[in-house]
């Protein structure tokens, strides 16, 4: 599979298919540095490589190729015809302009399936627009569902909208290659992150669309509707309880001792519980201060889904994902003890191999001799800037 990538959506994306054993090679433009993310700070691995590239690129091979050269071109075509896909995540009106559409490369392979990843689509007014996670989180109404009623609208602290795009274009390609393998035609996919942030609205989308119901900020990171599901102070810290069931609910008033608040006829039912939640929480607030959140852990985490509140710090120090093999060693050239995280996907119960992120056109002579170019004509590209 071949990519014109950058940054984090379809880097995540490609990333997937790459630890599963696709090989995902990276065309970029040595001119221009390559993926952007490459010079991106405040930590670098010499010249061309940053720890922000090595998070979303591990497992892929790297190519230098100027496409916008009549000799780049062709090289890309012939490589093509030996590949299985073709995915960027450009700007919508980029990919016609680059020759990575379907209609641009059938004839070096009818099989070809080319996939986009853009901000708004390539077939719209906003096709051209650059954008990004943090607008679309803006546009879609994430800031004013996140953070505590009163503040000024917060985007969620991670990139969600990128690796949800990623995964789902990542999803969609691999539907188009099965297709591709029974029908021997291959085709366009289209995902826009805007789209993809819309769509996960979800619940409280279908909500406001059929009844009209905004949902908006609730204290504590509440559930929107299940009640007791949110923050509780503990007596050094918080922690996170989601009682989603009458059951947990029932698990936690026995574990808590407090039998006069089950009894409570205000929290008797789920509706009911929603309906008090502000005269309920400082009761429930009550019983958790009186011992650090370890303590509560222990009693309640076999019982109901419960989870401390880590920082990034704590949540890296965790030791069940050391223990689990999600942080993993992945040694590069120039750091051995380079570590990052396991792919989430186990095949057969084994952890993925990982290996570190290519340095900048790394595989560019592999490649194009794999594709018959021979020594010579490798070099005369090297010595003319396309490669």
């Amino acid at each position: 599979m071949l990519t014109f990538e950058a940054f984090g959506a379809g880097p995540f994306g490609s990333m997937y298919l790459a630890d599963l054993g696709a090989e995902v090679v990276k065309i970029e433009n040595r001119l221009q540095g390559g993926d952007a993310t490459r010079g991106m700070g405040p930590f670098f691995l010499g010249e061309h490589d940053s720890y922000f590239f090595q998070t979303f690129n591990l497992n892929k091979r790297s190519v230098c190729l100027d496409l916008k050269t009549s000799d780049g071109q062709y090289a890309f075509q012939r490589i093509v015809a030996k590949s299985d896909a073709v995915l960027n995540n450009l700007r919508g009106d980029q990919p016609d302009k680059l020759g990575l559409t379907y209609a641009a490369l059938k004839s070096s392979n009818p099989r070809i399936v080319c996939a986009h990843l853009s901000a708004y689509g390539r077939d719209n007014e906003r096709r051209g627009w650059p954008g990004y996670d943090y607008l679309m989180q803006a546009e879609a109404g994430y800031l004013h569902v996140t953070g505590e009623p009163g503040s000024p609208p917060a985007r969620m602290g991670l990139s969600i909208v990128d690796y949800m795009t990623g995964i789902t274009t990542a999803l969609a390609l691999l539907a188009a290659l099965f297709g591709a393998a029974r029908s021997g035609t291959g085709r366009d996919v289209d995902v826009s992150l805007f789209d993809v942030a819309l769509h996960q609205l979800s619940y409280p989308g279908t909500w406001y669309l059929n009844d009209g119901l905004v949902t908006g900020r609730i204290p504590r990171s509440a559930h929107p509707t299940a009640t007791p599901v949110q923050l509780f102070k503990t007596a050094d810290g918080w922690i996170f309880i989601m009682c989603m069931t009458e059951k947990f609910w029932q698990e936690l008033i026995r574990i808590i001792d407090a039998p006069q608040i089950g009894k409570d006829p205000r929290f008797t039912t789920m509706p009911l519980r929603r309906e008090h939640r502000e005269s309920l929480t400082p009761l429930l607030d009550v019983v958790f201060e009186q011992h650090p959140t370890s303590y509560w852990l222990a009693k309640l985490q076999r019982a109901l889904p419960a989870a401390p509140v880590n920082d990034l710090a704590q949540a890296l120090q965790n030791p069940f994902p050391i223990s689990t093999g999600m942080i993993r060693s992945t040694p590069h050239p120039l750091r051995a003890d380079f570590r990052s995280f396991a792919s989430p996907i186990k095949l057969d119960g084994q952890r993925l191999p990982t290996k570190s992120a290519p340095g900048l056109g790394a595989d560019t002579d592999t490649v194009l001799a794999e594709v018959g170019y021979s020594a010579e004509e490798i070099e005369s590209l090297r010595e003319r800037g396309i490669t």
